[in-house]
């Protein structure tokens, strides 16, 4: 089990090319890369990557938690940089972006999701509380409504992302500015 005593920067670096290869692998469709074949493309041993990931789930988990946590980190960036309505119009494609990923890790991920592992549903929520972020900061700016949730529109785009035929991106994509036109809109009437 990995210790949470910092890693020396060779072990960090070993560990960085082990997520790397293990990531472009995954993403090519090459979901069943032995690890042999993972530690031979990040040029370290086997034995390493067994020292800092006990088993494959834990090396395919590890990939899709720094696919979560570099997707969490975009809000801030994207506030830096863009008015709040358009950091959420770029954080919505960034999940459909995300949900490509998710569907090249499909079948790497499937091991994982068979076992009790949280890190789905600790992902939904870190996913949903950066749409919460966005979504208050545009709705402070009045550029977007104020009464729909990180955890709805996750839902919402959920969905979209979930649609399996040729060309869902590009679909997916284009359903997602119809989504984000509905949440420029107010009801007026309600008022």
């Amino acid at each position: 089990m990995p210790s949470s005593r910092p890693l020396r920067a060779d072990a960090r670096r070993n560990r960085e090319s082990l997520l790397t290869a293990a990531r472009e692998a995954f993403l090519a469709g090459d979901a069943d890369a032995h690890v042999e074949e993972i530690a031979r493309r990040a040029g370290v041993a086997v034995g390493t990557l067994y020292r800092h990931f006990e088993t494959r789930d834990a090396l395919v988990e590890a990939v899709y938690r720094q696919e979560v946590d570099e997707l969490c980190a975009a809000p801030a960036q994207l506030l830096a940089q863009h008015t709040p309505d358009e950091a959420l119009r770029r954080f919505l494609l960034l999940l459909v972006d995300h949900a490509a990923v998710g569907k090249g890790m499909g079948v790497a991920l499937e091991s994982i999701m068979a076992t009790d592992s949280p890190i789905f549903e600790d992902a939904r929520t870190e996913m949903a509380f950066a749409l919460d972020e966005l979504l208050t900061a545009a709705a402070a700016t009045g550029t977007v409504r104020d009464d729909v949730s990180g955890r709805t529109l996750l839902r919402a785009l959920g969905g979209i992302c979930g649609m399996r035929f040729e060309g869902w991106k590009d679909e997916a994509v284009h359903i997602t500015s119809v989504l984000f036109d509905g949440l420029r809109y107010r009801d007026t009437a309600a008022g």
